[in-house]
This record gives structure tokens, C-alpha cells and sequence, in this order.
């Protein structure tokens, strides 16, 4: 008998070391799975770019991977860096532009996880009024032309394109409104034109017969990287198991937008679009990998209008994906 409980109260402090070992230093249990934090921050933006995120929550993807996610609208992709600096949000999306900027100047030192969206013709337009006298490119001349974010991969498409058109992009004024905001910013006349993307190019054009003055997405843009997921350095060093699962989730739901049925599906509730709407909306793609030869043309991009004036490491920056 002495023996039977000799071996009780061995067991009995062997499980208490083990739940103190599983037990983090705030006095919480460690996550199930092996994840060094199950729930997550993540800000995005409610349009069409981010679906993935939406169809990875629809699905179940981030509770298979023992997530828990909370996700935080930000008002643009710039938005995302210094919530992840301050360590408000984990993981963000955001355009490659603010990311590369961040990091060359040392403003943060990011890490990429997932890619997020590629352009293709159609899903990136500057839209006119319907009455607007603008006809072309040529009018946006001393124009005002409003865009969700300074300095992002929405300005430097729209650089480019002028320039292709031969408008020089220092004679147009560029104005900062969040996205859901241009349509009536148009209408009202406080803007010329403005920079727009899905869901709101197909419901600009619907509800106020807004019409496209120039297709940023083609030329010298065209299949140009736009934006993708990160997260702090600092997270990703002491969050290995965390970040690997987020792209796992993320992943899969890149895999899943190839079949325009699954963002239709996802787009109604998360980016507030009828159903009508979805089914007309002009779509980039969502790349499965991060690729630094790809999203080298975004710093040469970027070095050739003068967003940037030295070079990053993308390579360094990406995290690579583990099964």
C-alpha cells in the first residue's frame, strides 16, 4: 500500500511540472496543437484582395490549424506596419509598397508569410463621374484624383500608368479617401477621379454609372505583385509554429479563390456585396507562393518612380512556407 501511494504522489507532481512547463509566463495554458499563441490579431481590408481571409474562416481552415482569429479593418494596406511594430496586430495584409518602404528605411523589420494578390486587367481602374468632362488620360492632367493610401501600390500603378499615357504624374494631385468613400467623393465633386478597386469599381459603375478613364493594371503593371501577408520579425522569431500555421490556413484559401465560385460565395458578407454584384466583379489572382524574383519588379517599380532609393532584400524578408 505504502508503494501504491508512494507512486500517487509521484504521478500527482509529475503532472503538476508538466502543467506548469505548458503554462506560459502571464500564468496561461500554452495553446493545444504545439502553437506558441493561438489567438491572433489580423488586420485586413473588407474588399475583394483579402477574400482568402474570409474563405480560410468560412472553412474552418484557421481552427483546423488551432487558430482563433480576430480580424481588424484597417484603412489601408500603409495602415498594417505600424500595428504590427507596436504589436496590435500579428499578422496583416498589406500592399508590397508600404512593406518595402517600411523596410528599407527601418521603420520596421516585417517578415512576408503568405502572398496576397496579383493584378490583372480590370480590378485596378481610375473612374470618372458620369457626367465628368475627363476622357481620357490625357485629362487627368492638374486633376484630383483620390487614392486610399500615400506612398502605396495603388499610387505607384497609378504613376505608371500616366506616364504611360503620357501624363506626367507630378501634375496630378492625389487625395486621401478610404475606398468605400470615393463614389460620393466623385459625385460631390471634391475629387476629379478616382482610384478604385473590387467590390467598388462594379458598384460605382452600377449605382452611379462611374466609367474608367485608365486601366492601371496593364502595360508595364501588368501581373504586377500587389499585396501579401506579414508579420513583425520579432513575432515571426518567437512565433515559428504560429506563423507556419497561418500560412497553412492561408494557403489553402489561395488555393481555394481559383474557383471564382468560392469568393463569390465568401464576398457578400465580408466585403458587403449582393449577390448580383459578385458575380460581375473583375478578379486578379491569389498566388499560392511568395516569390522574390516576382516581387523584385515591385522595387524596381518603385525605384524608377523614386518611392524608393535603395534596394531591399526580399529573399530575407520571405518566410518560407512549411507543410
Amino acid at each position: 500500500m505504502r508503494r501504491i501511494a508512494l507512486s500517487c504522489v509521484l504521478a500527482f507532481a509529475l503532472a503538476s511540472c508538466s502543467a506548469l512547463a505548458d503554462s506560459n509566463e502571464s500564468g496561461q495554458s500554452a495553446p493545444s496543437g504545439g502553437l506558441e499563441q493561438a489567438k491572433v490579431t489580423v488586420g485586413t481590408l473588407p474588399i475583394v484582395d483579402t477574400v482568402t481571409v474570409a474563405i480560410a474562416q468560412q472553412k474552418g481552415y484557421f481552427k483546423q490549424e488551432g487558430l482563433e482569429v480576430e480580424l481588424k479593418t484597417l484603412t489601408g494596406g500603409a495602415a498594417a506596419v505600424p500595428g504590427l511594430v507596436n504589436g496590435e496586430l500579428h499578422f496583416a495584409f498589406g500592399n508590397f509598397v508600404s512593406f518595402f518602404s517600411a523596410q528599407a528605411k527601418g521603420v520596421a523589420d516585417l517578415k512576408l508569410v503568405a502572398d496576397g494578390y496579383q493584378a490583372t486587367p480590370g480590378m485596378f481602374l481610375i473612374m470618372r463621374g458620369k457626367n465628368s468632362a475627363i476622357g481620357k488620360p490625357q485629362d487627368l492632367t492638374g486633376k484630383k484624383v483620390a487614392i486610399n493610401t500615400k506612398n502605396n501600390i495603388a499610387e505607384l500603378t497609378a504613376r505608371s500608368a500616366l506616364e504611360a499615357n503620357g501624363v506626367d504624374p507630378k501634375t496630378v494631385q492625389f487625395v486621401e479617401i478610404p475606398f468605400p468613400d470615393m463614389q460620393a467623393a466623385v459625385e460631390r465633386k471634391n475629387v476629379d477621379a478616382a482610384f478604385m478597386v473590387e467590390p467598388y469599381i462594379t458598384q460605382s459603375q452600377r449605382s452611379a454609372g462611374m466609367t474608367p478613364v485608365v486601366d492601371v493594371a496593364t502595360g508595364a503593371t501588368q501581373d504586377v505583385p500587389i499585396a501579401g501577408w506579414a508579420t513583425s520579425s520579432k513575432f515571426a522569431g518567437t512565433n515559428p509554429k504560429t506563423v507556419a500555421a497561418f500560412q497553412r490556413a492561408i494557403v489553402k484559401a489561395q488555393q481555394d479563390a481559383a474557383d471564382r465560385r468560392n469568393v463569390e460565395e465568401a464576398i457578400p458578407t465580408y466585403a458587403k456585396v449582393d449577390k448580383d454584384t459578385a458575380s460581375l466583379l473583375h478578379l486578379g489572382t491569389w498566388p499560392t507562393t511568395l516569390n522574390a524574383v516576382r516581387l523584385q519588379r515591385v522595387i524596381d517599380l518603385m525605384r524608377k518612380h523614386g518611392v524608393l532609393d535603395k534596394d531591399v532584400n526580399v529573399e530575407a524578408m520571405i518566410v518560407t512556407q512549411k507543410s
